[in-house]
């Protein structure tokens, strides 16, 4: 079951389709989640180092230099720095920041970087106690995400900002380490849950399997029936299949019993009038009898294509059984020798040592091909020649071809189509229906064949009959 119409193909694109944009919304998924979650544990760090930073501070009041009676000056001083050995690194990735009236203090790991100016507007509209997230700009232009908490001391007038930061960058390259991971776990998954659906689509369709199978039996007349139980789903369409089969066997039957019927309705009135006919004198009687002849051959020719059609409609493991092809040319040409004995026809033979075995019933080829050398010799002139060849590989495809040549007249390419078609008779001279050729041809096609005719290399007509093998 392959193709553009597979509909094998066609699940296992559907479900390489939804795997794929599962897999990928869920990799986005968990890496947004990823993202979140050490962002997350950044804000809990920051948190636990601003309360650690806030409790460290302290005022201290300044006596006031210059003139006496000057009232001392607060001064806000970090009593303990945080452990964390990156904030005493230049660029170290952990930064902290105090800032508050005319006093800045802030981290070794800032070095003599400036602060964002921005930031002191951001922060003022803070509400006292409350801590913030903040982007800015941080040393060597690095990305910074900043918590910054505004908090109230004793002996100050305003509130201090209390910031610790973190470079963005090691969280980004964080979450890309990470995406990378899961997209090459969710690649190995995919190719996983693909496979499975392969296992699912193969097991699911098997019945179908099988079910071709029992038709490739039934046409190769191996059985009669299409037998076996099937799923649920595949069951009723057997069991249609068979009734149809039930129906095409009666009807082959009543075929038969017609045709029969109508060689015996037929042919007995038929000879009785050509018998009166023999004792009518004149043109008139001559013109009966052959009137007569010309009924009779209709009447052959029209049963013979009856026969053949019930016959190519037989499934009955006898009638599928095949037909060989050299035996019956070679028993048809034996009878034309001492038919056409008086003309001295040479016959030649090319015929295999193997003979293949074509897909028609040996009666249905004896007329099909009997027909075809009956009419090469009425036409040739002195020689007629037969050969057969298999054309295709092995199977279904395969061909017995079958080619008739004589060295008479032949017949003018613009006429082929038109002999092939029923009661065309390009000469009148020589006797018969003009049924011939359009006979063989329908009963060539009604098997499964084709039938062509051309120039042959002796001079005349070439006809090529080409057979399906059994």
């Amino acid at each position: 079951m392959t193709g553009a119409g597979s509909l094998r193909r066609r699940l296992l694109l559907a479900a390489a389709l939804w795997i794929a944009l599962g897999l990928a919304a869920v990799g986005v998924l968990l890496v947004l989640l990823f993202s979140h979650h050490v962002e997350q544990e950044l804000a809990e760090r920051a948190r636990v180092q601003l309360d650690a930073l806030t409790a460290g501070l302290a005022v201290e009041v300044v006596p006031a230099l210059g003139a006496d009676g000057a009232a001392p000056s607060p001064r806000l001083r970090l009593q303990r720095e945080p452990p964390d050995p990156a904030f005493r690194q230049p660029l170290g990735g952990l930064y902290w920041l105090v800032q508050g009236d005319g006093t800045l203090l802030r981290s070794r790991s800032w070095w003599d970087a400036p602060h964002d100016p921005a930031l002191a507007a951001r922060w003022s509209a803070m509400d006292p106690g409350a801590t913030g997230r903040f982007s800015a700009t941080g040393p060597g232009d690095q990305p910074l995400l900043l918590w910054a908490r505004r908090v109230e001391l004793a002996g100050l007038d305003v509130p201090v900002v209390v910031a610790v930061g973190a470079d963005a960058t090691r969280l980004r390259s964080l979450a890309r380490s990470y995406a990378l991971t899961v997209a090459a776990a969710l690649g190995v998954l995919a190719l996983v849950l693909w496979g499975a659906a392969w296992l699912q689509v193969r097991s699911g369709l098997a019945p179908l399997g099988r079910l071709q199978s029992a038709l490739q039996r039934l046409r190769g007349g191996q059985s009669q029936r299409i037998e076996g139980r099937y799923p649920a789903e595949v069951q009723p369409l057997v069991a249609d299949l068979n009734a149809v089969l039930d129906d095409n066997e009666r009807l082959v039957r009543q075929a038969r019993e017609q045709s029969g019927n109508l060689a015996h309705g037929l042919k007995t009135p038929l000879a009785v009038i050509g018998n009166a006919a023999t004792h009518w004198p004149g043109e008139d009687g001559a013109l009966v009898r052959a009137q007569l002849a010309l009924l009779q051959r209709l009447v052959e020719l029209h049963l013979v294509r009856a026969r053949a059609a019930a016959r190519a409609l037989d499934t009955t493991p006898g009638a599928a059984a095949g037909t060989p092809v050299s035996p019956v040319l070679q028993d048809l040409l034996r009878v034309l020798e001492r038919l056409y004995a008086a003309r001295q026809l040479r016959f030649e033979r090319d015929l295999p040592p193997a003979s293949p075995r074509v897909a028609m019933a040996s009666d249905t080829l004896h007329d099909l091909l009997g027909n075809l050398l009956d009419n090469a010799c009425k036409w040739a002139r002195g020689r007629v020649r037969v050969s057969v060849r298999v054309e295709g590989a092995p199977g279904a495809a395969a061909l017995a071809v079958i080619e008739i040549h004589d060295d008479g007249p032949g017949i003018a390419a613009g006429q082929r189509e038109a002999a092939l078609q029923r009661g065309q008779r390009l000469d009148e001279r020589q006797p018969g229906s003009g049924l011939g050729l359009a006979i063989a041809d329908e009963l060539a096609r009604l098997h499964g064949g084709t039938l062509a005719l051309e120039a042959s290399a002796l001079g005349g007509l070439l006809v090529r009959v080409g057979l399906p093998l059994r």
